[in-house]
């Protein structure tokens, strides 16, 4: 046995002594899967974190975090005689065996755009084989409302119900913010909150023939408010200033000083002022 399968031997057996009944750890020994579920979860998410900050030494971490919530949820399985953690490696690895025919099969070069088609035309037969046959069935529900949107529209899109090109998108955008500005005029907030739902979901379709990925454009929309506003913090702090006492004229101008990045100078210019 190699390195890697003697640490994961190790770690399988770490897991087996977490959960024993008489001398395993009272938390582990509670967790079923609905419990854990929200770590695993949360883990994939501070892996993705660690990822997008480029921290080499974190991601190896995260990866080992995320590997113990397959091992967790593995061993419950065990435990209530559905599978171990032998047949969940099988299976990952006999479905990319199959999704890969142009590797495992016979050998052919394929452009991107051919090879995502092929992934997902394997993913429709799976689920046929299965006897899955709504078109939406197994699209997760724990996904990102934003990414889930974005998904459902994909899927609808492959048997026909589907903006043709983004403009179209676009026009329908407007008529949510049109519906939306109706429903505040009423004033009735579950009509609010259904209209304003609306308008996300058209704007995650909208995205998608954009062909942008609509959680990673807000969430790089979110990195980019977090830093204005912390800049907007040092500048404040450099000017003496109080945020919660911060007239919306002065939050104005430390919002654009933020915008344009112009830390420095806007310090001595504030310093001088004051």
């Amino acid at each position: 046995m190699n390195a890697s399968g003697e640490e994961l031997e190790a770690l399988l057996a770490l897991m087996r002594t977490l959960r024993d009944p008489v001398r395993g750890c009272p938390w582990d020994r509670a967790q079923t899967f609905a419990s854990i579920a929200r770590y695993t979860i949360e883990e994939a998410y501070e892996l993705a974190d660690a990822i997008a900050r480029g921290e080499t030494e974190r991601l190896r971490g995260e990866l080992g975090d995320l590997l113990f919530q397959v091992v967790f949820h593995a061993r419950i399985a065990e435990e209530q005689r559905l599978f171990d953690f032998a047949a969940v490696a099988r299976g990952i690895h006999e479905k990319l065996v199959r999704r890969h025919p142009h590797v495992f099969g016979e050998p052919r070069a394929l452009a991107a755009e051919e090879l995502q088609a092929s992934w997902e035309a394997h993913k429709a037969g799976e689920r046929h084989a299965a006897g899955e046959r709504a078109v939406l069935a197994d699209v997760p529900r724990a996904l990102p409302a934003l990414a889930r949107a974005a998904k459902l529209g994909q899927r609808a899109g492959r048997v026909g119900f589907d903006w043709q090109e983004a403009q179209q998108v676009r026009v329908k955008v407007a008529e949510e913010l049109g519906e939306l500005d109706a429903a505040l005029a009423s004033g009735e907030r579950a009509n609010i909150t259904e209209e304003l739902g609306d308008v996300l979901f058209a704007l995650a379709n909208w995205a998608r023939h954009l062909q942008v990925e609509p959680e990673s454009a807000l969430r790089a929309a979110t990195d980019k408010f977090e830093q204005r506003f912390e800049h907007m913090e040092a500048l404040a702090a450099a000017r003496g200033l109080t945020l919660e006492r911060l007239s919306a004229a002065q939050w104005d101008e430390l919002w654009c000083l933020a915008k344009s990045g112009a830390h420095s100078g806007a310090q001595s210019g504030a310093q001088s002022s004051s």
